[in-house]
Order: C-alpha cells, then structure tokens, then sequence
C-alpha cells in the first residue's frame, strides 16, 4: 500500500548503515527481519523480491520501506490481517526518524494463531531487531572536489582535509598528486583559506559535485 509522504530538500538525514538481519521466535513463529539501505523504489522492490525467493516457503514476507527522493513509503500485510503486519514494519521506520530503508519481516508460522495484538507486537519488534543490526548513520551533503598539488604540500593534506571533517577519495601519483576528497559543503571556504595559506596562496580546491556522505563524528 502507498503511504504519502512529504519530504523537503534536506542538508542531512538518517538511515541504515548495511544490510543486516535478525529473528525473533513468537509461540512457534519465527520472524525474520531483514533490513537494508536503498535510494530508489527499483532499489527496494528488486530486494523485497530477493527475500520473498529465498523464503519462498514462508507463510508471509511482510515489507515496508520509505525512499526519501521519490518521497514515497509502501507497506504490504501479505496476506496478514490488515493493519497487523506492514504498519507495524513501516512504523519502526518512521519512529527511528530514518530514510531510504527497507524491511521485510519472513514469516514462518508455528501452528499458533497470535492474534492481532500480537502479530503487531511481533512485526514491530523483528523490524526493530533489524534495524539494530544494520545500525543507523547520519548522511550529509559534501562537496567533491578535486585538488592537484606537489609531493611536498601532499604530506600536508590528510592532516588538514580531516580537521575539516573530510576524507580523501582516491589520490592518483604521477609527476604531482592529484586528489579527489569530499568534505561537509559548509566547511568548504574555510578549508580553501586554510589551504591558500598552507600554500602561499598557490592552491584551491575545485567543486565538482555534491554528493551525501556518511557524517564524521566530531
């Protein structure tokens, strides 16, 4: 089922770190939570039909998932009574405050009905247990830039791209150094101005795009 959903262009958000899973056992049920980022509805059906193939004997794969730049959230009770399953997945979600995730909770029936209160309580903890496994970040945008600078000055740049909470890409070695590095887009002209007076003024950092990062702690 779709569940609208209104996002505004946001400098960070939240989601799930990896692809984890966990399970839980209910009076003979086992739930299976499995989680995992995406950032497209393409990204989060093609996993959804994984899971549903390798539990193709599974009484239910319930799923939801919110995708933050489509701006869209679904759910599916597959087949359980409505409102017991998909909400309840969809719900742990929305209450950790992430995006761009999705879950679907296998479920293999053990011979005893739950009940509706309790496929809820079940649902919402198998997507919790998921959730924990992944682990949760923060993603902000950065700036990607590129700077080419001598051998010399390059043993100075790690040190100084970090105290602004960036990291080095990739570095290419040819007769100079040619780096490619991302750092938080605020941070981007007081890293130029401590890099222009680390260098005399010979050097600047060019943007080539913005792109969201996983947040440095500070």
């Amino acid at each position: 089922m779709l569940v609208p959903t209104i996002y505004m262009m946001m400098n960070t958000y939240k989601t799930v770190r990896g692809f984890a899973f966990d399970e839980l056992v209910e009076k003979r049920s086992r739930f299976i939570g499995y989680c995992k980022p995406v950032s497209t509805q393409d990204e989060a059906i093609a996993f959804i039909n994984e899971i549903k193939q390798k539990h193709w004997d599974a009484r239910h794969n319930v799923y939801a998932y919110v995708v933050r730049n489509e701006g869209v959230s679904r759910y599916s009770d597959d087949n359980e009574p409505q409102g017991t399953a998909g909400i309840p997945v969809l719900d742990a979600i929305r209450k950790r405050g992430i995006t761009d995730c999705v879950i679907v909770v296998t479920r293999y029936f053990g011979g005893v009905l739950l009940g509706a209160g309790g496929l809820v309580r079940a649902y919402s903890a198998a997507a919790k247990l998921a959730v924990d496994a992944a682990g949760e970040c923060e993603m902000e945008m950065c700036s990607v830039c590129t700077l080419r600078c001598s051998y010399t000055m390059y043993g100075k740049l790690p040190a100084l791209v970090a105290r602004y909470n960036g990291s080095i890409d990739a570095s290419d070695f040819t007769d100079d150094v040619c780096l490619t590095f991302h750092l938080p887009e605020d941070k981007l002209v007081a890293f130029n101005k401590a890099l222009s007076e680390e260098s005399s003024g010979k050097l600047a950092a060019e943007e080539k795009m913005k792109e969201f990062f996983e947040k440095v702690s500070q």
